[in-house]
């Protein structure tokens, strides 16, 4: 299990943007890596998720053109975008990582499949390390 760990939660004012980061080790830039978040009483969200080595990107369709996710290999960090914020993206935010085999994410049992759909299967995990809090106020 990767030990990523997100910064950069905080309290924002609807249309507000924040630039969530994830660090931590290990840290493979050639690993698929996504955002997630939950509300209470809700379902983990996939929001974005990157296969760096190929350039591949996958966007939940209701916050796409609202956020960019883009990784910095010399920094080792993953980072997430967020503009025109909305109370609705009020949410504890996730960073995860998972390897990669013959051009595919690898899955916690094993299976190959590609950055969108590891990023949704990702999501129904129960196993989360800490998140950083997003607050968007009205």
């Amino acid at each position: 299990k990767d030990q990523l760990m997100p910064s950069g939660g905080g309290s924002v004012e609807a249309g507000g943007s924040l630039k969530l980061s994830c660090s931590g080790s290990p840290y493979a830039g050639d690993n698929c890596m996504g955002w997630f978040r939950q509300t209470p009483g809700q379902a983990r969200e996939a929001v974005a998720s990157i296969w760096p080595y190929r350039g591949r990107r996958f966007y939940s369709p209701s916050l796409e053109g609202r956020v960019t996710i883009t990784q910095d290999s010399a920094e080792n960090t993953l980072y997430l975008e967020m503009n025109d914020l909305t109370p609705e993206d009020t949410a504890m935010y996730y960073c995860t990582s998972a390897g990669t085999r013959d051009g595919y994410c690898t899955t916690g049992d094993g299976y190959l499949t590609d950055v969108r759909n590891w990023a949704l299967l990702r999501a129904r995990d129960n196993e989360w390390p800490q998140g950083t809090l997003v607050t968007v106020s009205s």
